[in-house]
């Protein structure tokens, strides 16, 4: 029996398309961008909740340190986008996002008990290039960048499009630092 040799256009790219499930493709990016929050959160050293009914915020992430100064657990909250719509590795200094002015107005609240956060995951078009798995690695494509709206104004009449930082990449080191900032007391 010959094997298949993957390849653009090929045999198994095609195949692999034909597998693959019938669920939605945005319940499949929702899907995808949770597995980014937890590989993040496990690599940070955080715990996730999920809020039921999530009543516009989609994630709970808590840190626990004795080094934070205001309480010895603090917690954020996370809203979570995912998009095809934007280029990977968007050129500039940010990336324009559209968002719902009820997602705004939760986000942009001022001031706040709990921070917020939004984090928006850039995905490529196609289910098939989500992932590549070798044996010494689970590449996830591509990216989920974070930034805090409080404060920002809602400006369009049904939606406000809001600019993303592309220095602000949500990893476990970004996580952690946001963390240090809010149990010293700051803002994410």
């Amino acid at each position: 029996m010959a094997l298949e040799q993957p390849g653009p256009g090929g045999l198994l790219s095609e195949r692999n398309a034909s597998l693959r499930g019938g669920l939605a493709t945005t319940s499949c990016m929702e899907t995808l961008q949770v597995g980014y929050l937890h590989a993040v959160a496990a690599a940070a050293g955080c715990s996730l909740a999920q809020p039921f009914p999530d009543n516009g915020i989609d994630w709970h992430i808590s840190h626990s340190s004795h080094g934070h100064s205001v309480d010895d657990e603090v917690t954020i909250k996370v809203q979570l986008k995912c998009t095809y719509q934007v280029a990977p590795r968007p050129p500039g200094p940010t990336f324009a996002f559209t968002l719902e002015n009820e997602h705004l107005v939760k986000l942009a609240r001022n001031p706040v008990s709990v921070h917020k956060i939004l984090v928006v995951m850039l995905v490529p078009r196609t289910q098939e290039e989500w992932l590549r798995a070798s044996h010494d690695r689970l590449e996830l494509r591509h990216c989920c960048y974070w930034t805090n709206l409080a404060g920002h104004a809602v400006t369009g009449r049904r939606k406000t499009t809001v600019r993303i930082p592309t220095a602000r990449i949500f990893d476990d080191r970004a996580l952690c630092e946001i963390m240090t900032r809010v149990g010293a007391g700051g803002r994410p």
